[in-house]
């Protein structure tokens, strides 16, 4: 999103939309700063992009206007029944077969890539998107010793919790996340941050990334949004990730 809209979003507290083809529609979704998101299907999901516009109905209002000024409706673009059987025959079982025939050749762009032949991948000391894990972190020995970081509410999903879709361009804004631009990852510009899917084999920036959704509200902190949590036993307000760093440089945990 475009820091002028941005910045406007946030100066008049505006509740902004969006319209996806996907199967999860929570708050912040598409971008942290989108509270509204709406499942449509992909034709309904070009028409309000043409429209620019969510506070439309598409049944009644045009969706814009032709070279001549006249209205265009949804009806007018919209493909009968009968054109989509045209297309459905037009498939074949050859076009799949010609297409996947080749699929594992790549483009010619992909075999342009300089790449080092070996059999194990050349881990570096600092790799801004896998991260070599040196040791496996022992947890079930010290299960009785685990805290609390989140109350939840109900609908919960994997996506609301840890998005992969967010932004580390926005959530570094967040205390969630305050240092992953440059701990760990390496030295990377502001505009090259990407999402923390593009980043999920480094586990750096994913521990960062743990209910790191700048939109979740954490019972145990109420009236606060974010990946924040109650560090016990002081009450500190603070992120959960460095709540755990805490927890785990405390002594405490081991008594």
């Amino acid at each position: 999103m475009p820091d002028p809209i941005e910045t406007t979003i946030k100066k008049g507290d505006l509740t902004v939309g969006a319209v996806l083809s996907g199967n999860r529609n929570f708050e912040g979704r598409i971008h942290p700063l989108v509270k509204t998101n709406w499942l449509a299907s992909p034709p309904l999901v070009v028409a309000y992009a043409l429209a620019g516009n969510m506070n439309i109905n598409l049944a009644s209002e045009p969706i814009g206007h032709d070279r001549k000024g006249d209205p265009v409706y949804l009806k007018d673009i919209w493909p009968s029944a009968q054109e989509i059987a045209r297309a459905v025959e037009q498939v074949s079982t050859e076009m799949f077969r010609k297409e996947y025939a080749e699929v594992f050749e790549g483009t010619a762009e992909w075999k342009e890539i300089n790449v080092t032949r070996s059999d194990t991948y050349g881990w570096q000391e600092i790799q801004p998107i896998f991260a070599y894990r040196h040791s496996l972190m022992k947890c079930r020995q010290h299960q009785h010793l685990w805290k609390i970081f989140t109350v939840r509410g109900s609908s919960q999903c994997w996506g609301i919790q840890s998005p992969l879709t967010i932004s580390l361009r926005r959530a570094v804004l967040s205390p969630t996340a305050r240092r992953v631009d440059i701990y760990k990852v390496g030295v990377v510009e502001r505009k090259d941050f990407n999402s923390y899917g593009s980043r999920r084999g480094n586990h750096e920036v994913m521990m960062r990334g743990t209910f790191a959704n700048i939109r979740i509200r954490n019972e145990m902190v109420p009236g606060v949004e974010g990946g924040m949590t109650r560090h016990l036993p002081d009450s500190d307000v603070v992120s959960i990730y460095d709540a755990a760093m805490r927890y785990k440089r405390s002594k405490r945990r081991w008594r």
